[in-house]
């Protein structure tokens, strides 16, 4: 009789181990040991397996077709899939619970049923209720098919029977495989579902989009491999202060990465924002701590404001607390005000945040986060309709940034008149007003008088 090992792997990556760990070294997860057993089989017990030696080709013999990608009409969706899906395709649209996601996808689906068949499985929803969401938003057209079934056996069997060029799964934790004996939603079931989608959209040139869970992290449920083995990777978010929708691609391997797209929940559905900075500029505060700035998400710049407090502190130690950068970026540029410019900020409590509840990070920021802190400080406003641009060295000088067109294609929309920038910045042709700075010695002249 073989003998039988027991071991311990991670639910989350597959990771093994001789015993249970706690976290697991490799995704640094709690809680994820499972045990399993393998059977030792002595290498004279092993049945022999013949394997056919694979013909090896060059690349110049590969033939190729050029596919054209399928926009479906929503110009923030086909940004952030960069000009829209490409036929064969494996792709994940996750979110929150409720933030739209089956909505998003059943507009996709009606745009493109006007040119592509495309069939839609709805795993988690009775046909009743799809329909019923579909009369609401007004998505029913005769290339868009549905079915509620669940078993991966008979989606497949179904594809392979209509070749669509779209095939739309919501949602993949609800699918089940007769293969694998674990119950819908486990690490088992989703590497195997996963995996035969995945050979179905590869091997029939045919787009595979699921829809997928979230874990209370804000990750993408189900184990790390899954990530890996698609495509793409959509996030769509949501803002707390407006019915507003972001949608982020993480991942994508035909476009831009951490390219967003913004739209509005209302009740006939999800509507393109296509100015958003339109919406953000106008809760823009000309006092004391605000400046404007623009971030580059993928291809898109985004204009928003920094918000800055800083007050003496009360305490042995000064507080910092930041929303939406990294708290360490702020910190830095408060140690170089002070280490040349004299600003007792080491004596301050410094609470500091970008509006709009936005997440960024880049050193372009740094000029920005610089004239902000030193607006509070000396409590006197900056200039109005003014935006700032630039990186700060350790040693205090102003460094160019990258995509400066970008930024200054997007700045002249909007009536900015006035951009503080690098002395050494290369610039397109602007009728906008520059501030050309060296250093931030320079930054005093502009609160003195």
């Amino acid at each position: 009789m073989a003998k039988t090992h027991s071991f311990f792997h991670c639910q989350n990556c597959d990771f093994k181990t001789v015993k249970w760990l706690g976290q697991c070294p490799e995704c640094k997860q709690w809680n994820t040991f499972e045990q399993g057993a393998v059977s030792a089989v002595t290498p004279h017990v092993q049945k022999a397996v013949s394997a056919r030696v694979i013909p090896m080709k060059k690349l110049d013999d590969v033939q190729t077709t050029s596919h054209k990608r399928m926009a479906c009409g929503i110009n923030e969706w086909d940004r952030v899939t960069g000009g829209g899906l490409m036929p064969g395709s494996f792709i994940i649209v996750t979110g929150d619970p409720g933030i739209g996601k089956s909505t998003l996808l059943l507009q996709v689906a009606f745009h493109l049923a006007h040119t592509y068949n495309v069939l839609y499985f709805s795993s988690e929803e009775s046909l009743e209720q799809v329909k019923q969401r579909a009369q609401r938003l007004s998505c029913i057209h005769e290339k868009l098919l549905f079915s509620d079934q669940a078993n991966l056996d008979e989606v497949i069997a179904t594809t392979l029977s209509y070749k669509p060029h779209l095939v739309i799964i919501d949602s993949i934790q609800n699918c089940y495989s007769s293969d694998t004996q674990a119950l819908p939603g486990s690490i088992g079931q989703l590497k195997e579902s996963a995996f035969r989608l995945m050979r179905l959209a590869k091997e029939n040139t045919i787009t595979v989009m699921l829809s997928g869970h979230i874990t209370k992290d804000g990750f993408m449920a189900g184990p790390k491999t899954l990530e890996h083995m698609v495509d793409a990777v959509f996030y769509l978010q949501g803002e707390d202060r407006w019915q507003t929708r972001v949608l982020r691609g993480v991942k994508n391997r035909f476009g831009t990465v951490n390219e967003i797209g913004f739209f509005e929940m209302q009740e006939s559905g999800l509507q393109e924002m296509p100015n958003i900075n339109q919406h953000l500029l106008e809760e823009v505060s000309h006092s004391p701590g605000s400046m404007l700035v623009s971030h580059l998400e993928g291809t898109r710049p985004i204009l928003l404001e920094l918000q800055a407090l800083t007050i003496a502190s009360k305490y042995g130690m000064p507080q910092r607390v930041v929303s939406g950068l990294e708290s360490a970026q702020v910190v830095l540029i408060a140690a170089i005000l002070e280490k040349y410019l004299k600003v007792k900020l080491s004596t301050q409590d410094i609470f500091f945040k970008v509006s709009g509840g936005f997440k960024i990070k880049g050193s372009n920021l740094d000029l920005g986060i610089a004239l902000a802190l030193l607006s509070s400080y000396f409590q006197k406003p900056l200039p109005e309709k003014c935006i700032a641009l630039g990186e700060l060295s350790l040693t205090g000088q102003l460094k160019p940034i990258n995509h400066i067109g970008q930024h200054i294609h997007e700045i002249e929309k909007f009536g900015i008149n006035q951009l503080f920038i690098a002395r050494n910045q290369k610039l397109p042709q602007t009728a906008i007003k520059l501030q050309k700075l060296n250093s931030i010695f320079q930054l005093l002249e502009l609160f003195n008088d």
